[in-house]
């Protein structure tokens, strides 16, 4: 599942690919991009932001991709077979003298000025895996509706961006608090302690193919995906629960011995 880590190496291997390189190939295979050309522009840079990618050209032009849920990027070498996916899936192609980027099932996909990326990137909060990381910002935005539960404050990419489901499960377990837990209610410790957390998990794992989060070396997760297995810490069955919007592709995870605070009136398990 992508966050805010995976994102990051995606971001990196692409700009590892790509940067300082001439496009000598510009594929746009979406309706809204399809007469689109950026052949003869040279990359300067991607860069992540949040869970967004920013893939920056001469003349002032970027390109901006969310990888969502099952989005991907994926680097070839010049004639090797494409394996990221059917082809009816490729979004776009970048293709240079000797690497060639394809976008797989890219739902977010926007050509634009450079110098109008905040209309798509401007709302996000402080970036753990950013150079301008600012964990008091974070902070103030995570604790400005103190009624709100926390797992959905960790959520919304205003607050802080880069935390999906995973680490919202495992950050509210290494709290000893539940998702549901409104953010008021957090110690005044911990609150204080959560934005630092967060950034030093997914500082941690960038370099990482694997996610981990208990240092151990298997299991990786304390909770996220281990529904009805013992907790690490006491041994307590997990509990799984699917989140208030009724998806099962956003699932919560919490050990009901170590994490204190509401839970659902009807666990899915």
């Amino acid at each position: 599942m992508p966050e805010g880590d995976s994102v990051w190496r995606a971001t990196r291997t692409l700009h590892d690919a790509l940067a300082g390189r001439v496009v000598t190939r510009s594929d746009f295979r979406v309706p809204r991009y399809a007469t689109a050309d950026l052949t003869g522009r040279t990359v300067l840079e991607v860069v992540p932001r949040g869970k967004h990618l920013l893939t920056r050209f001469t003349g002032g032009l970027t390109l901006h991709t969310h990888l969502r849920m099952e989005g991907a990027w994926k680097v070839f070498a010049p004639g090797a077979r494409w394996t990221g996916g059917p082809v009816h899936q490729i979004r776009v192609v970048l293709g240079t003298a000797d690497r060639c980027a394809v976008g797989y099932r890219l739902q977010t996909l926007d050509l634009l000025p450079t110098s109008e990326e905040h209309r798509f990137v401007g709302h996000l909060g402080p970036d753990p895996l950013g150079d301008d990381w600012d964990g008091d910002s974070a902070r103030r935005n995570l604790s400005a509706d103190p009624t709100r539960p926390i797992g959905e404050a960790l959520l919304d990419q205003r607050n802080l961006s880069g935390l999906g489901n995973v680490y919202k499960s495992e950050l509210c377990f290494l709290l000893g608090v539940t998702p549901w837990l409104p953010v008021g209610d957090l110690p005044a410790d911990r609150a204080t302690t959560l934005p630092d957390l967060a950034r030093r998990l997914l500082r941690a794992n960038r370099e990482r193919p694997v996610r981990n989060t208990t240092g151990l070396r298997s299991p990786d997760l304390f909770v996220y995906g281990r529904s009805r297995l013992p907790c690490l810490r006491c041994g307590t069955p997990i509990r799984f629960s699917v989140r208030g919007d009724g998806s099962l592709a956003r699932p919560t995870y919490w050990c009901p011995r170590c994490q204190w605070g509401p839970v659902p009136s009807s666990p899915d398990r």
